[in-house]
């Protein structure tokens, strides 16, 4: 038995197909499936019920695979650790980002990283908040930027920034005549939102304070009786509907400093309360070995946002010895 062959059974039990396990595992099927029926008869356990079409994982095979992705990763954890006592800066990170937040972050992130640490290779993924933590959770990421606050001893964070909320308001609405939009008035207004998933949606339903009996949660609850349903997949989406009448929206400020959503037939308004706003972390597995990688990313891009947001800083970045558990923000 060998690590090699342990990860030819995760990656079967991973795809439920020989072939595809073999694809994944830069192999040739034979190979594959000759090994893993010489550690099936080394262990003296059947770990795959082979059909047709579909392998399926045994009882036994379940608890193998289980043990094999501990072992797996403790393994990778060694080959890391040892990376980073040669070069912190010279592996991986595997990053997930919000949609809110990477076309407005990244553009102005990557170049400056690359240009600190060009030995830093960026595996980028872009996905709602819930799929990020899955991934990470699976080790299939080793960080998530999200603008959620994430609690729990498996993960541990670093803030990053916090940004205030605007509201964007049609050209001509009774609103763009006030500096500053008060809070209780989204209440009966024609608020738009992004589809579920999305944690701004949800930032957006608590600072409104919608409960079940609002008429803006009962819109987005059931549309075929209470009108239209304008959720969108995107900021953009949201802020053409906008332009064209069909109601407010909350936009953060980081989207729209020197990006593409400002339009002529919109204003933009600050909210007339300290609250309205949101705190973007980096959140990561609370055993992740390369916390100087973290650390250098987390400075490089706090030292690359622009004035309209405001900068934090965490005890973790103070002692870089001490990356695991909970960041706490002590300066801004």
């Amino acid at each position: 038995m060998n690590i090699r062959d342990l990860g030819y059974v995760v990656a079967v039990a991973d795809h439920g197909h020989f072939g595809r396990a073999a694809q994944a595992c830069f192999v040739s099927q034979p190979t594959l499936s000759g090994q893993i029926r010489s550690l099936e008869e080394d262990l003296g356990v059947t770990l795959f019920e082979r059909g047709n079409k579909v392998v399926r994982t045994t009882a036994a095979g379940a608890r193998i695979v289980e043990l094999a992705r501990t072992l797996l990763e403790q393994s990778a954890a060694i080959r890391d650790a040892a990376r980073e006592l040669r070069d912190p800066m010279s592996g991986v990170l595997r990053l997930g980002v919000i949609p809110t937040v990477a076309p407005y972050l990244l553009p102005r992130l990557l170049g400056p990283l690359r240009r600190a640490h060009p030995a830093l290779g960026l595996v980028l993924a872009e996905a709602v908040t819930g799929v990020l933590l899955e991934r990470l959770a699976d080790h299939q990421l080793d960080a998530v930027i999200l603008a959620t606050d994430e609690t729990g001893p498996e993960l541990s964070e670093l803030p990053l920034y916090r940004e205030p909320f605007q509201v964007a308001i049609p050209r001509g609405h009774p609103l763009c005549e006030s500096e500053r939009v008060p809070l209780l008035a989204l209440k009966s207004l024609d608020v738009l939102l992004l589809a579920d998933g999305h944690c701004l949606t949800d930032q957006v339903r608590d600072l409104c304070q919608w409960g079940s009996g609002d008429e803006r949660t009962r819109r987005a609850a059931d549309p075929a009786t209470s009108g239209d349903d304008l959720r969108a997949t995107s900021l953009e989406t949201l802020l053409q509907l906008v332009a064209v009448g069909f109601g407010l929206t909350l936009v953060p400020e980081l989207a729209l400093h020197g990006s593409r959503l400002q339009s002529a037939a919109v204003t933009m308004r600050p909210l007339d309360s300290r609250s309205a706003g949101r705190t973007v972390r980096l959140v990561y597995r609370s055993g992740f070995p390369l916390m100087a990688m973290l650390l250098a990313f987390a400075q490089v891009l706090r030292a690359n946002l622009p004035d309209c947001v405001q900068v934090l800083v965490s005890e973790a970045d103070k002692k870089p010895g001490r990356g695991a558990g909970k960041a706490k923000v002590v300066s801004a």
